[in-house]
């Protein structure tokens, strides 16, 4: 009685705070001074003052009833928890499963300014927007003469009188960490001797210059030189004649890689040369990755680069923006209203970056220009007309024919300065070269110089020189906006190098190792949280010398590794077979040494008694629960052995929000029973162990406990073997579709043969209902609860050809040979539909492809999405590609939705006027389609390349299987195939809208923009495409959040004999506010590299979310905070030793380090910090 009454205090309580709460915002709004100055309609007399209050008060007191109603659903729930009801799932009469009230009712308070960024701001539109742009732009790929591409380019020979040409040759060496060659072969063969050769000829001319981006390549070099020749670098550094370009560990892939990945490379590279050579890179320099994402020159921005230069970009934007003078502009970033995310960008125009594709619009002309192709050496130039070395006799005849090419270079961009790069793959390797390239262009430049009537100035530059002579040219300082320049937001995917051979295909080439990737990010972001964690702890209590140092080596070979596969021939699945599996076993041998790291931080973490801490190497006291044999393997489970004394496990959430999960384990027996902690009672669901679609493994069960897990925290549970009672099991029902195939089972095992039906049948849990065909096992429909309509959503396998003609599909493009067919397997499929108390699911098997579609009974995130895996196995296939296609009655029309590196939403639009391939975008975390109702999102776990080729339809390329090279240089097609395991998350989620059905966020924008907020603009969110710009919900995010960050179960050794007593570990005191995420928590290097110092980046990424879909049973307390977090008290029992604010990788810092451990974040926002936990 006594805890009702309390509970009804609260509830009461909560409600007079909502109450008061939108009083005082209204009273906000009233004397919002910018109001006034934006033309407010409010009375400014007193009495229509206190009515117009008085009027909005109720208007919102009646706007709020959901939220009022929520926590009079949030009391009752916890009234009902209080008398005392069964903890473990128990069938009702009518046969369903129950589950039981959740101990801890979920409350949603988001703050309603937080609900004001989605709808936009106020600031001044773009002057290119990409998407705008592919609308605009015919794509007719007319014959454009010598520059084949793009146009005749004429000029006027008195243009430079009052104002010279200044030309700046910028040579450089694109070196590729691994693609025809491995990684190490490469550096053997050719990167050391073009490095070593770099130190040599730059010293004999201070006037040559040379540019450098991979530090992968650079730092391997540095551990093999001398000091001497260290030093010398050190000085060519300093004088400017080498700079270090962009500085990440590589340049990365910008469509497949995940922003996570993005910044740890980049950290890594800066991070290295701010320790061992001084320097801090300014320009950003990326001539290779297939297409270019937005999210890079955020990044660049917040490491404090104020230019890049980007080259592989559709030849039809090239010529667009070539012929309109816009190679050159702001790039900012969709979401921005104050230029705060404005970095200068420039395009380079013409097809490659290669030398006869470099100098000006005539390829035949400059490739006469490339002097390691003179004659008697081992390539030529393909127009026949070699190069000559330059002498006395024909410098004036040279150098007036390369100006030229300059001249008409120097027009497509809008000032008097010309940037020249001079280098392809792999060059300046011998000393030959060097001396080749530099002697002949310098005395093109001395002729050009000494010739006042030519009014050009010609040197060799870095790009930075470069960009310093165009900011002094303008009048203005590097970063600032350039007058008259543009201002570009969008992105610049999908890339097409000529006709319509879109580079499409590497958004899915070898799926396999795309996923490999992101389950080493994945533990990579866990170690790093633990390790810091264990690590703090330990020096808090003193004990840092007992606890193993030596891991840190192991996390900074993982962070290596993980940036090298971010490079654009490693991810994007386009190296050589042979450099695959070398990738493959780096990512292995990574994820081997991170499970290290993580069990020797959870076992301090979770010691009752620090002191017994300690590391046998031959018996580790936890083991993860799943191995992977080999680097192109599936990992498989561990089976728990069960006896008389209870088998403890150790469960990681890497997540920075409580969450109430499945746990699957592997036991021996289906007598088990689970406990906490403290011996209190789990539910738990026991499942048979299939090793086919009929096969049930004897004596192998999989129990799946409902656990809650703290945030970031490590959760302790107990396996019983006990012969009294088992969790609740499973009912299964197989569905033969007529085939004879006989059913191997323990008498034991639940399981139903039903051999003739092909009867549709549902899965349903409290939010939905998913049906089924009985026939195919597909998905056809899900309905909301709550709702009487059911929405169309059905789901087929789809196979892709490939063309007949000369140019096929390959490791880069994709090129079909029509729509999809159909996936036509020999036989039907057998269906398996399982249910059960906590998770219901229903597995299809066909020939090439194994589909699970799982319904979680259970209360939060878990249980709003249906959890979609797909087994997909085509060795057998020839020139194909399997893609999985859902079916909606969504109003999508021609537009859908993709993310660029799950950092951030981008709109596209199927462009009839193109072909199907290019269509096609990358998909490194969600898509989805929309309508004025619904949205339909597809959460991924592994990169993989979409469309929407249909209004109502999302489609996924699974895999592809290709026999043939596309002649980009690779020189085999894609046969290595794995059987790859693809997962997602399937959300439906209800826009709301005006009616009475409608959400309290949608509400809540119609009251702002009724209120007059400055900045918000009219019309339902993204319904215009006037406004390129969308986000996804905050369920959709944690959702995202959920399948990409997966509970870690370790197993404590069963061999010890006297087991110490272990504590769950809550690291974190309070709830971080659900729009935040803790993207690492990195310790950094000492002097010595090896080791460990005191202090940790701290990465903080603020989520923009749309508040006008609906959030409801999130399952736990998700409130905002208008992007205010106090860090001071954040970590349980570890205090807070220094905070200071620095740029992205921690090259700069931003201000001063102050006392006060409160920061603000705005919506979209990274933020570093360097911190010191104690």
């Amino acid at each position: 009685m006594k805890l009702k009454k309390q509970v009804t205090v609260c509830g009461a309580a909560i409600f007079c705070v909502a109450v008061f709460s939108l009083y005082l915002m209204l009273d906000r709004v009233q004397h919002d001074p910018t109001r006034h100055q934006s033309g407010g309609n409010f009375p400014r007399s007193q009495i229509s003052v206190l009515q117009n209050r008085i009027e909005h008060l109720e208007q919102l007191l009646e706007e709020n009833h959901e939220i009022i109603s929520h926590i009079k659903d949030s009391v009752l729930e916890l009234t009902a928890y209080a008398k005392g009801q069964p903890a473990v799932p128990h069938h009702t009469p009518n046969g369903s499963w129950l589950l039981p009230p959740e101990g801890r009712p979920s409350f949603l308070s988001v703050s309603p300014q937080d609900c004001q960024f989605a709808l936009g701001g106020k600031g001044q539109s773009p002057d290119l927007q990409m998407m705008a742009v592919y609308s605009l732009l015919p794509f007719d790929n007319q014959d454009g003469g010598v520059w084949k591409q793009g146009f005749d380019i004429t000029y006027e020979p008195n243009e430079w009188d009052t104002e010279p040409l200044q030309v700046f040759v910028v040579p450089h060496s694109h070196n590729d960490p691994g693609w025809i060659k491995t990684f190490d072969k490469y550096y053997y063969d050719q990167t050391q001797h073009i490095l070593n050769s770099m130190v040599l000829k730059m010293q004999e001319d201070p006037r040559r210059r040379f540019i450098w981006s991979e530090i992968s390549f650079f730092s391997k070099w540095w551990d093999n030189i001398s000091t001497q020749k260290r030093a010398a670098v050190r000085r060519l550094v300093g004088n400017g004649q080498l700079e270090m370009v962009t500085g990440g560990w590589v340049m990365t892939d910008e469509a497949n890689s995940h922003y996570f990945a993005m910044i740890d490379q980049l950290i890594e590279g800066h991070q290295w040369l701010e320790k061992n050579i001084g320097v801090t890179p300014r320009s950003g320099w990326a001539v290779d990755p297939f297409g270019y994402s937005s999210t890079m020159p955020y990044l660049l921005k917040r490491s404090n680069l104020t230019a890049m230069l980007i080259q592989r970009v559709h030849y039809a934007i090239k010529k667009h923006f070539a012929a309109t003078q816009n190679l050159e502009f702001m790039w900012r970033q969709t979401w921005d209203t104050d230029a705060s995310t404005d970095i200068f960008c420039h395009m380079m125009p013409f097809y490659s970056y290669d030398v006869p594709h470099t100098c000006g619009p005539d390829p035949k002309i400059c490739c006469q220009f490339d002097f390691k192709r003179l004659p008697g050496g081992r390539i030529n130039c393909p127009w026949k007309v070699p190069p000559r070395a330059i002498n006395d006799a024909n410098v004036a005849e040279r150098a007036h024919l390369l100006l030229d090419q300059y001249r008409k270079k120097s027009k497509l961009y809008r000032s008097k300065v010309l940037l020249v790069p001079l280098g392809d793959d792999f060059r300046y390797d011998k000393p030959q070269e060097w001396d080749a390239q530099f002697l002949n262009y310098q005395r093109i430049f001395d002729f050009l110089n000494s010739q006042p009537n030519l009014h050009v100035q010609a040197q060799f530059g870095t790009l930075s020189d470069y960009f310093d002579a165009l900011y002094k040219s303008l009048g203005i300082v590097p970063g600032m906006k350039p007058p008259g320049f543009p201002v570009l937001s969008g992105d610049f995917f999908s890339y097409a190098d000529r006709e319509d051979h879109y580079w499409t295909g590497y958004f899915t080439s070898r799926p396999f190792y795309k996923n490999l990737n992101r389950v080493l990010e994945a533990h990579l972001r866990g170690a790093e949280i633990l390790f810091s964690l264990a690590l703090a702890h330990a020096r808090h209590t003193g004990a840092d010398s007992r606890y193993p140092l030596s891991d840190y080596a192991l996390l900074t070979n993982a962070r290596r590794n993980l940036g090298l596969f971010q490079h654009h021939d490693a991810i994007a699945g386009t190296a050589k077979e042979a450099v695959a599996v070398d990738y493959g076993v780096r990512l292995l041998h990574s994820l081997t040494n991170l499970n290290h790291v993580i069990i020797n931080a959870a076992q301090y973490l979770v010691l009752g008694d620090k002191d017994t801490y300690g590391r046998d190497a031959a018996a580790p006291f936890l083991s993860m629960d799943d191995t992977r044999p080999s680097q192109d393997s599936l990992p498989e489970k561990t089976v728990v052995k069960l006896d008389t004394s209870p088998r403890f496990l150790v469960v990681f959430n890497p997540l920075e929000q409580e969450r109430l999960s499945m746990v699957p384990v592997l036991v021996d027996s289906s007598y088990v029973r689970v406990l906490s902690e403290e011996g209190q009672p789990l539910p738990a669901q026991l499942s048979p162990h299939w090793s086919s679609s009929t096969d049930v493994v004897p004596d192998v069960y999989q129990v799946s406990i409902l656990a809650r897990l703290p945030a970031l925290g490590l959760r302790v549970l107990q396996l019983h073997r006990s012969p009294s009672g088992r969790p609740a099991p499973v009912s299964t029902r197989l569905y033969l579709q007529g085939r004879d195939l006989p059913l191997r089972k323990p008498q034991s095992a639940p399981i139903h043969v039903f051999p003739g039906s092909t009867d549709d049948f549902c899965l349903e849990n409290q939010h939905l209902r998913a049906c089924f065909s009985g026939r195919s096992g597909l998905l056809q429909s899900i309905r909301r609860a709550g709702e009487e309509r059911e929405q169309k959503v059905s789901s087929e396998f789809l196979v892709y050809g490939t063309r007949s003609s000369k140019d096929k599909s390959g490791a880069y493009l994709f090129l079909p040979d029509g729509e999809a067919k159909p996936y036509a397997p020999k036989d039907p499929p057998v269906v398996r539909v399982m249910e059960g108390p906590l998770f219901s699911e229903v597995t299809t098997y066909y020939q090439h492809v194994q589909t699970v579609v799982r319904l979680y009974n259970v209360p939060g995130v878990e249980g709003l999405s249906l959890d979609v895996s797909c087994l997909v196995d085509i060795r057998d296939h020839v020139n194909k590609e399997l893609a999985l296609r859902f079916t909606t009655d969504i109003e999508s029309d021609d537009t859908f939705f993709t993310d660029l590196n799950g950092f951030q939403i981008q709109p596209r639009r199927y462009q009839r006027k193109l072909p199907l391939q290019a269509n096609f975008y990358p998909m490194p975390a969600m898509a989805y389609i929309q309508d004025t109702q619904s949205r339909l999102t597809l959460h991924t776990a592994q990169a993989l390349g979409v469309s929407s080729l249909g209004s109502g339809q999302l489609e996924v390329i699974l895999d592809r299987r290709l026999m043939q090279d596309d002649n980009r240089g690779l020189g085999q097609g894609l046969k290595d195939n794995k059987r790859t395991c693809n997962r997602f998350r399937l959300l439906l989620e209800r826009r709301a809208t005006s009616s009475k059905s409608s959400g309290f966020f949608s509400k809540l924008a119609s009251m702002f923009k009724a209120l007059g907020f400055p900045g918000t603009r009219t019309g339902s969110p993204e319904a215009q495409d006037s406004r390129p710009i969308s986000f996804p919900s905050l369920l959709s995010h944690i959702t995202s959040m959920h399948l990409n960050a997966e509970p870690l179960v370790m197993l404590v050794a069963q061999e010890k004999p006297v087991l110490p007593v272990l504590r769950s570990f809550v690291p974190l005191s309070s709830t971080l506010p659900c729009d935040f995420h803790i993207l690492n928590l990195r310790t950094l290097q000492a002097e010595d590299d090896s080791l460990p110092s005191a202090e940790a980046a701290l990465i903080l990424h603020r989520k923009g979310f749309d508040c006008s879909l609906e959030a409801k049973n999130l399952g736990f307390n998700c409130t905002t905070s208008q992007g205010k977090l106090a860090l001071g008290s954040l970590f349980q029992g570890l205090e807070l030793g220094s905070l200071q604010p620095t740029s992205l990788t921690l090259m700069y810092p931003l201000g001063t380090a102050s006392n006060s451990t409160n920061i603000h974040l705005d919506p979209m926002e990274i933020a570093t910090f360097r911190i010191r936990l104690g």
